[in-house]
């Protein structure tokens, strides 16, 4: 009897719900939008991993917790965590908080739909068409295809899978044994999703090939040629090629008009990843040429999430096929969601697509900012990132004991600081591995003061630096001059 009266009235209290989901809007605006955002605040507020366990208490048990402890849970976990919208937090390749796509995240979270069907999502299904067409006009595709996946290294195997059927239809029924040892090509500054997906789509990482750089990281053409006739050489089937736009570390930029030629020499995909990361350059006229030839590429990765702050995560896989190519490669018909009777246009139930089922809207919170913003704003963005990256490089350039990896391309800034005991001792046989030392030093000083974050890593023999990446648009100069006089604080006395 108890069990069905139960039934008689709703399982949650929406008032009780309401007033604590009001509260909670609080907190997220005081402490994770207005802190989170002030410069004043600390970037992070480090602890051991035993002891922030122990702060937060994470244990979940049986019984519930009244609304004031929940929110104080709430205020903890947005005090420990890393605030990625600080303009002090340079360390990835995202950062920074647009209001316009925060409002589009929430409501997007409130909603909670999936983006499969035109019936439950009739709205997001117009919305993400609209996106979708509008990347690809900035390509340069008058249409196409395309899909918004969770991240670019997804939308990286996209492409790899969608390439091989491509190549070879009879690899969706047959699997890979029906195959030859197929061959694909990147350069050895590509995303390490490459070989990752390689790896999970069964091809295997060691027929990645690594194709030879110049001295600033861009993928060498002739090298790609020799690298393409001696896996045929060597009996395997050429299939892709994976061009860079926006290296992770360095930031270069493929030549793609160069790569497209010897890809449309051998018939192969030829796929841009990275556009992920400098795709957004395509929004600048005064910066679009660094990716010359995109347009002639077979698909396309691009993360807005990163230069344009909308928000993790917003990754877009573009296709310049017509055909259908994506709905033939991972269409699986599933009647309880895709019934070809529907009363409405059943083109629209675009989920089939892709390799998910569940599909989280990433449309709204880009297709809001771009709103807001308009095309005009989001291209004032991307220039702002690359003022910022030069007048970071001149600093460089003109303090003592800052030392540029390489003049910066786009807006990676990579240097290294040499404290003033290293300073005149470049020959000697301890100077590099004593260099090697100073950036992590400095990044664990600065991430235990909680003044700021910066990355750091080697690369090929050089050893460790600094790359510094801004595309917060609140960052201003005096947080800029703030970086550079913090790294010579912290790493004065080494």
């Amino acid at each position: 009897m108890a069990e069905s009266s139960w039934l008689e009235r709703p399982g949650l209290d929406k008032a009780a719900g309401e007033e604590f989901l009001r509260e909670a809007f609080q907190v997220l605006l005081d402490e994770a939008v207005r802190k989170g955002t002030d410069v004043t605040e600390k970037v992070c507020d480090w602890k051991e991993p035993q002891e922030l366990r122990e702060l937060l208490d994470l244990e979940l048990r049986s019984s519930g917790e009244l609304p004031e402890r929940l929110l104080e849970r709430c205020r903890d976990v947005i005090r420990y965590s890393v605030k990625t919208c600080h303009p002090r937090f340079f360390n990835q390749l995202f950062s920074g908080l647009d209001h316009h796509a925060l409002a589009g995240r929430l409501i997007t979270e409130a909603l909670n739909t999936s983006q499969y069907t035109y019936e439950i999502a009739p709205v997001f299904v117009l919305m993400e068409e609209v996106v979708l067409a509008k990347l690809r006009e900035l390509v340069g595709w008058s249409s196409g295809d395309g899909i918004f996946c969770p991240g670019g290294s997804i939308s990286n195997m996209y492409a790899m899978n969608v390439a091989r059927f491509h190549c070879f239809p009879e690899s969706r029924q047959k699997g890979s044994w029906a195959l030859p040892r197929l061959a694909l090509f990147t350069s050895r500054e590509s995303h390490y999703s490459i070989q990752k997906g390689a790896a999970f789509l069964g091809i295997g990482t060691d027929n990645v090939h690594l194709v030879g750089t110049d001295e600033r990281g861009k993928m060498i053409p002739e090298e790609l040629e020799k690298e393409i006739q001696r896996a045929k050489a060597e009996g395997a089937k050429p299939f892709f090629v994976c061009a860079t736009c926006g290296t992770t570390v360095l930031g270069a930029f493929d030549p793609l008009d160069g790569i497209a030629d010897v890809c449309q020499r051998h018939g192969l995909w030829f796929h841009v990843d990275q556009a992920a990361w400098g795709g957004s350059a395509l929004l600048s006229d005064k910066h679009r040429h660094l990716l010359t030839g995109i347009e002639r590429a077979d698909s396309v990765a691009w993360n807005p999430h990163k230069m344009l702050t909308v928000g993790l995560q917003c990754s877009a896989f573009l296709l310049r096929d017509t055909s259908g190519l994506l709905q033939r490669c991972h269409g699986a018909g599933a009647m309880y969601l895709f019934q070809p009777d529907k009363f409405y246009d059943v083109t629209y139930d675009t989920g089939d697509k892709t390799l998910q089922c569940g599909r989280r809207v990433d449309c709204l919170k880009l297709w809001l900012l771009w709103k807001a913003a308009g095309t005009e704003g989001l291209a004032r963005r991307v220039e702002r990132a690359f003022a910022y990256t030069q007048y970071l490089a001149e600093e460089v350039k003109r303090r003592d004991g800052f030392q540029l990896v390489l003049e910066p391309e786009f807006i990676n800034l990579c240097f290294w600081f040499v404290p003033p005991s290293l300073r005149g001792r470049e020959g000697s046989p301890d100077y590099w591995p004593r260099l090697g030392k100073v950036a992590p030093t400095i990044k664990e000083r600065m991430m235990r003061k909680g003044s700021m974050m910066v990355g750091y890593q080697p690369h090929g023999a050089r050893v460790n630096f600094f790359r510094q990446i801004v595309t917060n648009p609140a960052v201003t100069k005096d947080d800029l001059d703030f970086f550079l006089d913090e790294i010579e604080r912290l790493g004065q006395d080494l």
